[in-house]
């Protein structure tokens, strides 16, 4: 005789239970692009201490009294000039992510998204997955380099909202993934198939990462490690002999010495020593951004010609296209092993 579990009681209130969650999670953008929604969104960001490791009795002044009422504005109107109908580029290109992966998964797993500073909050998406029965959630941060200021976060807020919850879920983390195969052959696969659609051929590919400070890596972060190392695997597999490929650092804040070179003073420099044709991509980074699409297709395109460059492009990031999805949905299925 086969054992049967005994049957709930009449009157027992319904409880959701047993499913599997995937919690995708990307850096995060302010409601609006106006003054007062970025500097919400920049007083959260540059409050965390992973993000600024300045001790808070002297950053704390410098922030409030000076760059949240300097920076906003500024950024606002950066933010303006790539904002869309669905609102952030981010958050939309993220929201679409989280939906056809969704549609790849199948039912027996239920996908949300979440930012790590503004909106959708992760508590609150870790929440909705366990309201919907999901006991097991992989928190899945999308970036591929693994930093103290970006993965790292992404899992301290995740524990906070676990110190709060009685019942907590199983969780899992998906590991950076740099110099994972799917991962290299996506982005040569996809930055491939974009310089053979350009109407003119670079003579410099520029991979910029997002920048640190320089003191982050002799303090033991990994950060500049794997984007060196993603630079030059990507450049083995892209396999151009004739495109000279370059690795930089972006988004240079404050005064502290940062990784360097810096894309910015780059691209001025290979248009004074002759360069005349160049493209720009940025493998760091899983979706398209302020980053990607102001600072390096509005200001670099300027940057480059102002120089004396005559043809520049910045090439989109994988986002919820064919070649980026079909690697997330590999890099998620390997760690959901053993749940599904």
């Amino acid at each position: 005789m086969t054992w049967q579990p005994p049957s709930l009681p009449a009157d027992h209130p319904p409880v959701r239970s047993g499913g599997i969650g995937v919690l995708l999670v990307n850096l995060g953008t302010p409601d609006a692009p106006d003054t007062k929604s970025v500097k919400r969104y920049l007083a959260e960001f540059l409050s965390d201490r992973r993000v600024v490791e300045i001790p808070p009795l002297i950053w704390q002044p410098i922030l409030r009294g000076i760059i949240l009422n300097t920076r906003p504005k500024k950024s606002a109107e950066a933010y303006s000039q790539v904002w869309t109908d669905k609102g952030s580029p981010l958050a939309a290109i993220t929201a679409e992510q989280a939906m056809r992966l969704q549609d790849r998964l199948g039912p027996g797993v239920r996908v949300r998204h979440a930012m790590r500073y503004g909106r959708p909050e992760i508590g609150d998406e870790m929440q909705a997955l366990m309201d919907e029965g999901c006991e097991r959630i992989l928190l899945a941060p999308l970036y591929p380099q693994y930093s103290g200021a970006t993965t790292a976060t992404v899992v301290d807020k995740a524990a906070d909202k676990l110190r709060t919850m009685r019942w907590q879920p199983a969780i899992r983390t998906l590991p950076p993934y740099h110099d994972d195969p799917v991962h290299i052959d996506a982005l040569a696969a996809d930055l491939g198939a974009q310089l053979d659609a350009l109407d003119f051929e670079p003579e410099v590919l520029l991979l910029s990462f997002h920048g640190m400070p320089e003191r982050t890596l002799h303090l033991g972060d990994p950060y500049h490690c794997q984007c060196r190392k993603t630079a030059r695997l990507l450049e083995g597999a892209l396999a151009r002999p004739g495109l000279r490929i370059v690795t930089t650092f972006q988004s240079r804040f404050g005064r502290a010495k940062w990784l360097e070179p810096a894309t910015d003073d780059m691209l001025e420099e290979e248009a004074k020593a002759g360069t005349r044709r160049l493209a720009v991509a940025a493998p760091g980074f899983s979706a398209d951004c302020l980053e990607t699409l102001e600072e390096l297709a509005i200001r670099g395109l300027e940057q480059f010609t102002d120089a004396g460059g005559t043809h520049f492009t910045a090439l989109t990031c994988l986002n919820a296209g064919e070649h980026g999805m079909a690697m997330l949905e590999t890099l998620v299925r390997r760690e959901l092993a053993g749940w599904l």
